[in-house]
Parts: structure tokens; C-alpha cells; sequence
């Protein structure tokens, strides 16, 4: 029996400055005694990754619902445990099921970065769960190179920009022009966009001005271990 690292979760807010809500809770993995989501990671080996990753997902939901989710829960999954499993997204499904929570509460987070091998598979495993309310989301947009190649081969219901584009954006010229033409992009499929890692009000306000309505990050609320925060620092 593989004896995994001892884990738990701490859950950031996603708002929507707009109406002023919390739309979501983004489930972010940490140590039992709070350590970052890389110390318990690198415990993992390579071949029982997405077995971990199936267990992290399924872990995240118990808890949200102990705690009193009554929004929409965000969870991280990674790519290649699509491929290495055709049951990944129905058993997360059933897991949120048996917790009251549907699936029109749940998205997905798929980081740009990780390597998808056949994009054909990848896009059918994930649309053959959206008629159940199911989202998906890109996370780190930006980041790396498959950004593009993703929103061309399959069209997630958001992305959220990579902290690499955000950092400082008030004052970076290229950076304000990559994000508006990510806009653009979005606006015309159809995907909302999520300012991920905002922690300047230069930063926030920026995003304001552009338009956009949905935030996660220090400015506005740090990650709550075991907890879910009912309340974010309001800018007005």
C-alpha cells in the first residue's frame, strides 16, 4: 500500500468585486502543519502522481463540504491524469455528489504548463462532462507556450492569467498589451477571465478599469487554512 504524505487544504476566495461575492474557493494543498503545496508534492513519486492527484481532489471536497461550502469549489487537476485514466473528472463528480455539492459547483483547474500528449483525448474526457454543469479552467495562463493551442482545441469556461502577467501591470506596457489581447480573445469565445495573484492596488485597479470582474489573490484574501473565509478586503 503506497503511504502518501499527510495533507490538508487551505481555500482562497474568488470574488466578483462587482457584486461583491464570493463566487468560488479555490482548494489550495498544504501540509498538515500549514507547509507549502510543494513540500508535500516533491514527497510524491512520479508514478503515483495521479493517484495522489485523484486523492488530493476527493480529500479538498470532503472537507469544503464539512466546512459548510455553500458556493462553488475550484480544484486543481493535473493533465496527465486524464490520460492515465478515462474514471479522473466521474469520480471527482461522484465524490462531490455524495456531498451534496453538483457538478455545476465544481471547476476544474488545468495548468497551462503541464504537458498534454494527445489534445484530441484531452478535450473529449473533459466535453462529455460539461452537459452536467461542469467547468473547466486554465490556470497560469500565460505562463508558458499551450495557452493558445488550448483555447484553440477546446474552450475552457475561464482562464485565470498567470501571475507573470499581473505582477506590476500598472506600470508594464507589453504586459497591459498581452492581457487586452487575451481580453479580446476571451470576450469573443465566450471565457471569463480571473485576475489571479493581484496583491497591489495598482495591479487591482488596472484590472478595473479593463473591465474585469473577477479576482483571487493577497490583496483581497490570502488562503484560510481549513478555513472558508466568509469575507475579503473590499476596495472601493
Amino acid at each position: 500500500m503506497i503511504a502518501f504524505p499527510d495533507f490538508t487544504f487551505a481555500f482562497q476566495p474568488i470574488v466578483n468585486v462587482t457584486s461583491g461575492e464570493i463566487v468560488s474557493f479555490e482548494a489550495l494543498v498544504r501540509g498538515v502543519n500549514n507547509e507549502a503545496s510543494w513540500e508535500i508534492m516533491q514527497q510524491v513519486g512520479a508514478t503515483d502522481l495521479h493517484r495522489f492527484d485523484k486523492l488530493l481532489r476527493s480529500t479538498a471536497i470532503t472537507l469544503a463540504a464539512r466546512l459548510g461550502l455553500e458556493c462553488e469549489l475550484n480544484l486543481n487537476l493535473m493533465s496527465g491524469s486524464i490520460e492515465s485514466s478515462d474514471s479522473a473528472i466521474a469520480s471527482t463528480l461522484a465524490i462531490a455528489e455524495q456531498h451534496n455539492i453538483s457538478a455545476n459547483r465544481i471547476t476544474l483547474e488545468i495548468t497551462e504548463g503541464e504537458i498534454i500528449n494527445d489534445y484530441t483525448r484531452f478535450a473529449e474526457a473533459i466535453n462529455k462532462h460539461r452537459n452536467s454543469g461542469l467547468k473547466i479552467a486554465i490556470d497560469d495562463f500565460g505562463a508558458g507556450y499551450a495557452g493558445l493551442n488550448l483555447l484553440a482545441e477546446f474552450q475552457p469556461d475561464m482562464v485565470k492569467l498567470d501571475r507573470s502577467l499581473v505582477q506590476n501591470i500598472d506600470t508594464r506596457g507589453p504586459r497591459q498589451a498581452i492581457v487586452r489581447g487575451v481580453k479580446r480573445t476571451c470576450e469573443d469565445l465566450g471565457i471569463d477571465i480571473i485576475a489571479e495573484g493581484v496583491e497591489t492596488p495598482g495591479e487591482y485597479w488596472w484590472f478595473r478599469e479593463e473591465g474585469i470582474e473577477l479576482f483571487q489573490g493577497y490583496l483581497l484574501a490570502k488562503p484560510a487554512f481549513e478555513k472558508l473565509p466568509l469575507a475579503f478586503y473590499r476596495r472601493t
